[in-house]
Order: structure tokens, then sequence, then C-alpha cells
């Protein structure tokens, strides 16, 4: 792969971690709520959950998925179900919930939980990888250039929400977000829910 190449598939994996989402929002959450480890163990799985879909992409899978619409639909409904009750979780949270500090085992297992799923469960990263990053893949290309896009989705993916984590962790930063934890919640639960339904909205249309 020319440097040229990857520059442009480095650009348009860094447009794709940055985009608003829902991803953001359980990276948010279990920053506030587990505090700067949570966060970045949140990033972390998330790009584990990127990568999946970029090898399937890569390895030519990514197109069974597109031509088999049952298999699309079922990952699409899937992925709504699992954000409505993440949107519900936030609602319910209220002040406290999911931003106060837990146990470091089980606040950890979720936080990297909710990260793979997150990803698994958002339709937008199927279609954002089928109809993009599979334009870099050539019926040629070798396994360690393969290896490569998968990587370059990954580390920019996971970097970007580590950035995040830290940045929402920072001294000052933390307390504010922590008094206004009610509202975060709220916000966090109306996105989500306002993704879930756009996602059934598109799946019935």
């Amino acid at each position: 792969m020319s440097l040229t190449l990857w520059a442009s598939l480095v650009a348009i994996c860094a447009m794709g971690a940055m985009s608003p989402g829902p991803s953001l929002a359980v990276v948010l959450r279990h920053t506030l709520g587990g505090g700067r480890l949570a966060g970045v163990i949140t990033s972390v799985s998330h790009a584990f959950g990127v990568g999946f879909y970029a090898l399937l992409t890569v390895w030519g899978l990514g197109e069974l998925i597109e031509r088999t619409p049952l298999l699309f639909r079922a990952i699409t409904w899937s992925g709504a179900l699992y954000l409505a009750w993440l949107g519900i979780k936030a609602l319910r949270a209220g002040k406290a919930g999911a931003l106060e500090a837990q146990p470091a085992r089980a606040g950890y297992w979720q936080a990297a939980r909710d990260g793979v799923l997150v990803a698994l469960g958002n339709p937008k990263l199927i279609v954002f990888f089928v109809a993009l990053l599979s334009q870099f893949v050539t019926p040629g290309m070798s396994d360690m250039s393969r290896l490569i896009i998968i990587l370059t989705a990954m580390v920019i993916d996971g970097g970007w929400y580590v950035l995040v984590a830290i940045g929402l962790s920072h001294s000052r930063v933390l307390p504010w977000l922590q008094a206004h934890a009610h509202w975060i919640n709220r916000a966090t639960g109306v996105m989500l829910l306002l993704v879930a339904a756009r996602i059934v909205w598109a799946a019935a249309g």
C-alpha cells in the first residue's frame, strides 16, 4: 500500500471515529462513572469491535453482509435494541447510577463489554466499512496490506476515544461533569433513544 493511499485511509478512518454518535456517549458515561481507566478500557474494547468489522470487510465477508438482507436486518435490529436499552438505562440513572464509581472489577468488565457491543451493534459501522473501507481493497492485495487496513482502523478509533477519555477525566473537567451528571445522563439517554429510533425507522422503511 502506497503512502498516499494509506494517508487517504487514515483521513477516512479519522472522519468516522470523530463523528458524534452512541460510541462517544458510552465512552463518556464510563469515563464519568469509573474514571480514566474505565474510559480507556471502553475505548480500547470499542476499537476491537471496529477491528472486527474491518476484518469482515477486507477479507470479503463485508460483501456477504451487504448481499444478505436478512443478516444485515438482524444486526440492525439487535443494534437498535441494544442502543435503546442503553438509553433507558441512562435515563433511569438520574444523578447517580452509572456516574458513580463502581467496584473496579465489575465496572471495568462492564466498560469492556459496552465498548465492544456498542461498536458491533452500530449499523453505521457496517455501512461505513462496506461503502468506504472496501474501496481500499483490491483482489490481488497482500495479507500484509489487509492487516495494515485493519490495524489502521483500530488504532485511529481506539486512539481517538482514549484521547476523549483522558480529556474528560482531567482534574478540572471531571468535577464539573460529575456535578452536572443528571443532565448528562438525560442528554445521553435521549440521544441513544433517538439513534435507536432512527435505525428502526430506516430499517422499517
